[in-house]
Parts: structure tokens; C-alpha cells; sequence
């Protein structure tokens, strides 16, 4: 294994494994696999990066860092020669972290200052200019991620926001730089590191701007960002000749299919209202849910009895209706309820022959792939940007999309459904 990667959620996990996968055109990526959690066995001799894919965005700091520590672990005695923290492109965090401490934990353990620290992801309209983080043509805070029910993101200069979360400063390297070239990457990057700064927000506004950074970043034992800043990490090892260049083939299976939307964000909302004008579709009644009157019993026999017609279950609701019920309920009660009624209904359904499942929502992916406990993943086709078809291994197959809220066109559950046939 040449390159490791660790990420703090599972749709975020393949985002930067369809990257590493796809690689530069022309070139072809690296042999990928998606582990679904900490792996308890080595890796398979044919993989050239390894992928852990944690639920660790939103939870306590300290176990964050615990985990991804552990996974750092792994990866280095599967021989890894350089590790990616990868989080949300929209830098999905609270004041106390997590992005900052396992940034800085991870720094310490591998004795490294310096570190690129970039969310960008221009496929997805997130860039990164003097600092501050844009969505398409807006700011990060006035993006409707604001509205984030676990994470609002109220403030777009990131290297303000990561300082709250780390004990030393954030440097940054403006596009100016950037656009000077590789050289001139590492230069700046050095001396912020000789200033004792461990974490440094990097500039990114185009494909060809990470190109250059990764390009900078060939030597790095450590490297930090969205799924972006992973476009030029293939070629690195390509060109040294450590790897071949793959691509991703089609990975059909048959069966039936299901979609579980769990995102609240404006781009599934959308994606949900598109498909249900020409599908079945059931809304949950999160109330029902949280007073135990709606069960994952019920969702199951929805979507089986609407089988190969490409039936949808959703929570999603508008940020005033998921306020509303979170200061009924309580925030963190309200998604783990969600999660396990989810994580519930996908056991249901592959127990019932499911064999392709659709997935929006970070939080949501976590709970529902952690419930099927399917291991490592295949990386097939992307469908859209960040968002790959995935394939576990085994007799009895399971094809999976796992789209982070934000991800997607907006006929995009339809496309997902005809990549996992082969289509």
C-alpha cells in the first residue's frame, strides 16, 4: 500500500477513494479499497491505497483523534509512505473541532509541521481564495450550511475557524503562490512549518490549482483536505514508476433496488422532490418517530412493496422543520434515532434480497454501511463528482451509492440507479 488515507465519514471516504481511483486523464488511478471502519486484517497484497472510512466528524474530540490515530496506525504497517486526513469540502466542524485536533494529532504523531490543510473541490463548486471557502458563488456561512443540523458552518474564513480547534497557529498560502507553482508551494509551506504552525490553508480554486499542490505535496508524509486535494496524489506514484495506473470498470449488479435520504441539505430536498414525480416515495413523519409510533418495520415494507420501482423513504425536511423538532426533542437524540431507524431498515432490507441501495446523507451512510457491516468496498464508476459506485466483496453482493447531502445533480437517484445495473 503506497498511499492511506483516513477519513471522519463514510460518504466523504468515498469521495476521496473515486478520486484516487480516477486519477489524472489519461493516467488512470490507483488500485483503491474503501474499509469500512478500522480493518481487524492486513491488506490485501493487490491494493495500492487503503481508504478507512470512520463516523467520526461529530463525535467527541478525544475519540476522534483515538480513532484516527488507530487507523494512522494501520496504515502505516500496511506500508503506507503518505497518509490524507480527509473531511467535509465544506469543512463541516464546530469551534472545539473535530478537523483541528486529529489534524494536529496526526501532525504529532508523524513529527511533521507545515501540513496542507485545503477543502476545495472546485468539481463541486467548493473553493478556497485568501482563505475563505465558497460554495459555487457564495460564502461557506451563506451557503445554507449555516443551517447544518450538527455542524453550522457560521464563519467562511476557515483559517479563523481552525484556529479555534488547534493549539498552534494556521498559516495560509494565498493563490498567488498557488499559481506560481509547485516550487513556490513548498517554500511557503516550509516556512510556516519553521514557525511552528502545524496546519496551513492553502488556496485552491481550480482542478489545475490541486494538480500543482499535490504536485508540491509528492514528499509529504501527511496531507489534509476535502476529496480535491487528492486529484494529483496518483500521479506522484505513477510517475515514480511505484504504479501502473488503473480505472474503474462497471461493477453491475442484479436486483432490486431501494433509496434512503437522509439529508436535510438543499440539494437532496431537491433530488427527493424530482424523484418522486415519477416514483414511490414516503416521507418519514420524524414526530411518529421520535414518540416510537413510526418504526423501521414499516419503512421496510414500504419499499418492498413498491420493489423494482425504485422506491424512496426520506426524512429531509426544511432547516425551520429540523429546528423545530430538534428543540423538541434534542439535537443529538433526533439523529441517532434517525441513524438507528435507518440502519435498522437497511438490515431489513438486504435480509430481504436488496441487493442495490441508494444513500444520501453523510450521518445517514455511516449508520446504514456500519449496520450492514459489509468490510472492505470496490470503487466502481463515478456517477457524479465525489460519488462512486461501490461493491462489496463476498457470494452475495451488495452495490452501494453513498452521496454526501450537498452531492449530486438533481436527477441524481435516478442516475445512481442505472450505474449500479451496469448502465
Amino acid at each position: 500500500m503506497l498511499l492511506g488515507v483516513i477519513a471522519d465519514d463514510f460518504t466523504g471516504a468515498s469521495d476521496i477513494a473515486n478520486t484516487i481511483a480516477k486519477g489524472l486523464p489519461g493516467q488512470g488511478g490507483l488500485r483503491t479499497v474503501q474499509y469500512l471502519g478500522l480493518p481487524s486484517a492486513a491488506a490485501d497484497a493487490e491494493v495500492e491505497a487503503g481508504v478507512i472510512a470512520l463516523k467520526s466528524r461529530s463525535i467527541d474530540a478525544a475519540v476522534a483523534v483515538e480513532q484516527s490515530l488507530d487507523a494512522l496506525k494501520w496504515l502505516l504497517d500496511q506500508g503506507c509512505e503518505q497518509i490524507v486526513f480527509k473531511y467535509c469540502s465544506t469543512f463541516d466542524s464546530t469551534p472545539a473541532g473535530n478537523i483541528g485536533p486529529v489534524a494536529e494529532a496526526l501532525a504529532n504523531a508523524l513529527a511533521v509541521k507545515g501540513v496542507i490543510a485545503c477543502p476545495a473541490f472546485p468539481g463541486a463548486g467548493r473553493t478556497v481564495y485568501q482563505g475563505h471557502l465558497f460554495v459555487k458563488d457564495r460564502l461557506l456561512d451563506e451557503s445554507g450550511l449555516e443551517n447544518h443540523p450538527l455542524n453550522p458552518m457560521i464563519d467562511a474564513d476557515i483559517r479563523r475557524w481552525l484556529r479555534l480547534q488547534t493549539v498552534s497557529d494556521v498559516g495560509h498560502v494565498d493563490i498567488a503562490t498557488v499559481h506560481d507553482g509547485a516550487p513556490a508551494i513548498v517554500a511557503a509551506l516550509r516556512r510556516h512549518g519553521e514557525a511552528n504552525r502545524a496546519l496551513v490553508i492553502v488556496d485552491a480554486i481550480t482542478d489545475d490549482d490541486l494538480v500543482a499542490i499535490g504536485r508540491a505535496a509528492a514528499p509529504d508524509r501527511l496531507i489534509t483536505g476535502g476529496s480535491g486535494i487528492a486529484v494529483g496524489l496518483a500521479a506522484n506514484f505513477i510517475e515514480r514508476g511505484l504504479a501502473r495506473g488503473t480505472v474503474a470498470g462497471a461493477l453491475p449488479v442484479d436486483g432490486l433496488e431501494a433509496i434512503l435520504a437522509g439529508s436535510c441539505s438543499g440539494a437532496t430536498r431537491e433530488q427527493v422532490e424530482i424523484h418522486s414525480r415519477n416514483h414511490p416515495t414516503l416521507a418519514i413523519d420524524v414526530t411518529g418517530v421520535m414518540e416510537g409510533k413510526v418504526t423501521a418495520s414499516e419503512l421496510t415494507s414500504f419499499l418492498l412493496a413498491n420493489r423494482g420501482r425504485a422506491p424512496l423513504v426520506y426524512s429531509s425536511g426544511t432547516p425551520h422543520e429540523v429546528r423545530a423538532i430538534q428543540s423538541r426533542f434534542g439535537r443529538e437524540n433526533v439523529a441517532a434515532t434517525l441513524d438507528g431507524l435507518f440502519a435498522e431498515t437497511a438490515r431489513h432490507l438486504v435480509s430481504a434480497g436488496i441487493k442495490r441501495l441508494v444513500v444520501a446523507g453523510g450521518e445517514t451512510s455511516g449508520a446504514v454501511v456500519s449496520a450492514l457491516d459489509l468490510g472492505a468496498l470496490a470503487i466502481g464508476p463515478e456517477i457524479d463528482p465525489g460519488v462512486p459506485v461501490l461493491l462489496s466483496k463476498g457470494d452475495q453482493p451488495v452495490a452501494l451509492v453513498l452521496k454526501s447531502g450537498n452531492f449530486g445533480a438533481p436527477n441524481f437517484f435516478t442516475k445512481a440507479l442505472e450505474r449500479l445495473a451496469g448502465r
